[in-house]
């Protein structure tokens, strides 16, 4: 099962842009391999990742096969509410990873 991991700060003062750092335990198969037997292994990899804010996305990312195994993203995000910091990793077969994360915004 892939482990998501969030790294934030769990306050910030309104209008401060901070960073977040995220990653998943994940195999990323590309589907462009072969198991022991010659057979393809099927494609399964994380294809949207998307945070958000109290129900509103605030950060959205399509991934392709080209993204490595156990993926990492860090981007930056301005403080403008307290609340819950919600992140989604959806994966090809339909699975959805996710964790929360609270902020406190003053």
């Amino acid at each position: 099962m892939p482990t998501p991991r969030v790294k934030m700060p769990a306050t910030a003062a309104k209008g401060e842009v901070f960073e977040v750092k995220t990653t998943i335990d994940h195999d990323m198969e590309s589907g462009q391999r072969k198991d022991k037997d010659g057979k393809p292994i099927p494609r399964k990899i994380i294809n949207k990742f998307t945070v958000t804010l109290n129900g509103k996305e605030v950060f959205k990312a399509d991934w392709a096969a080209a993204i490595s195994a156990n993926p990492y993203c860090s981007f930056f995000l301005t403080a403008t509410e307290s609340g819950t910091v919600e992140f989604k990793w959806q994966d090809d077969d339909g699975s959805v990873y996710s964790t929360s994360q609270a902020i406190t915004v003053s």
